[in-house]
């Protein structure tokens, strides 16, 4: 079984790459995933940085999804339609973490890919 940070890491770096590389549509469509983009970027390097360096303190880690979670739904809510959908899947994925509990590491790591296909998706 993969250590709790190394899964941690490889979750928010992933999560970070994808929403960096978020190709974007239309031209006023492109500002706003460009912009969302740069924000979730933010918060998931916010959240890996967090996780990853106190990934054995199960407070730790659970407030930091916490935090994450509450910053992408405010994120969200200045979206409407797709981009709102995704963002709002990614809090919930946030949301999802339990800090003792590895399982919800794990899923969250699984649903990583889900999260970021749905945001590259709104933004195409």
């Amino acid at each position: 079984m993969t250590p709790p940070r190394r899964r941690l890491a490889v979750a928010g770096a992933t999560l970070t790459l994808a929403v960096l590389t978020t190709a974007c549509g239309a031209i006023g469509q492109a500002v706003d995933c460009n912009t969302a983009a740069n924000d979730a970027a933010k918060i998931a390097t916010e959240w890996s940085s967090a996780v990853t360096k106190d990934a054995a303190n199960a407070d730790a880690v659970e407030s930091a999804s916490k935090t994450a979670e509450t910053k992408t739904k405010e994120l969200a809510g200045k979206y409407d339609g797709e981009v709102a959908a995704a963002l709002n899947d990614l809090a919930d994925g946030f949301g999802s973490i339990k800090g003792g509990d590895l399982s919800s590491i794990t899923e969250f790591s699984g649903k990583v890919n889900g999260f970021t296909s749905k945001i590259t998706a709104a933004c195409s």
